[in-house]
């Protein structure tokens, strides 16, 4: 089977504090593909067409939701593993939004759109939509989407600059940072901190450590750094092994030793992983 292609490429010097880098997919291939994506906290914009028809049929996610897709839409943090099914071939791109962005660049309460989607008529993006589909080059792409965020981040309000360093802090401590640790720091009631941080975030501090923990064992498994699974929990302070394969089972659908017996299909980079469904 042709493999999907990646590609990063770096977010323009205007966008940031704010945007994580662009991705592009392609497949090659003429048969139809499913694509198992894990969650990987990152928010973002998603474009892809053909014809100026959708290419993702649709998005079914593990708690059993069908989503359909447009050819332009906004996602928000996703909880859950989702299966997303492509026609043939095809081709993606991604603006990858840092974990706190969509208050600043979409300017709306992140919870709004924790397992959701924004169309382009929602997010006033008709003509954005139109001219994305007549581009001839990625670098048109790129060029479209970055002058559509930098117009939409001159429009921010107040960015919460607390959460920023939250989320600074959490990338810092990984192996070790806790809720508690995170409003001891930062000098918040617990209470507070949920508030904020799922307004700016999407989802609790607590689910976000999770999810990002997990991906961090993710980029350590593709290291090659560790010979045992074992050691890779104890490095990122699991409760114990049974703790480590249940989390990544949850965010992945594999256990830790089917990953590694699917490292062909298995794509892992720095912002996100999915794998081939067969």
């Amino acid at each position: 089977m042709t493999t999907i292609q990646f590609e990063i490429r770096p977010a323009p010097e205007a966008l940031q504090n704010d945007l994580e880098c662009f991705r592009l997919a392609t497949y090659a291939g003429f048969d139809e593909v499913a694509v198992r994506v894990c969650p990987n906290g990152f928010p973002g914009i998603v474009f892809q067409h053909h014809e100026g028809q959708s290419v993702i049929k649709n998005i079914v996610t593990d708690g059993g939701r069908i989503l359909p897709v447009p050819t332009l839409m906004a996602y928000g943090q996703v909880t859950e593993v989702s299966t997303m099914y492509f026609t043939a071939p095809f081709s993606t791109i991604q603006a990858i939004f840092k974990p706190h962005a969509q208050k600043t660049l979409l300017g709306i309460d992140a919870s709004t759109l924790t397992n959701n989607s924004a169309g382009a008529e929602s997010l006033g993006a008709e003509a954005l939509n139109r001219k994305l589909i007549a581009a001839e080059s990625d670098e048109e792409l790129v060029a479209l989407l970055s002058d559509f965020l930098v117009a939409r981040r001159a429009q921010a309000k107040m960015r919460d600059l607390l959460i920023e360093a939250g989320l600074l802090f959490i990338a810092q401590h990984i192996s070790t940072v806790s809720v508690d640790s995170l409003w001891e720091h930062f000098h918040l009631s617990e209470r507070q901190l949920e508030k904020r941080f799922k307004q700016t975030v999407g989802i609790s501090p607590q689910l976000y450590i999770r999810i990002k923990r997990v991906n961090e064992a993710f980029r350590l498994m593709d290291s090659s750094k560790y010979e045992r699974l074992v050691d890779i929990a104890y490095e990122l302070n699991f409760y114990d092994q049974s703790h480590f394969i249940r989390d990544i089972r949850a965010f992945s659908g594999l256990t830790p030793k089917g990953i590694t017996q699917r490292v062909d299909d298995f794509h892992h980079d720095l912002v996100g992983s999915s794998y081939l469904y067969r």
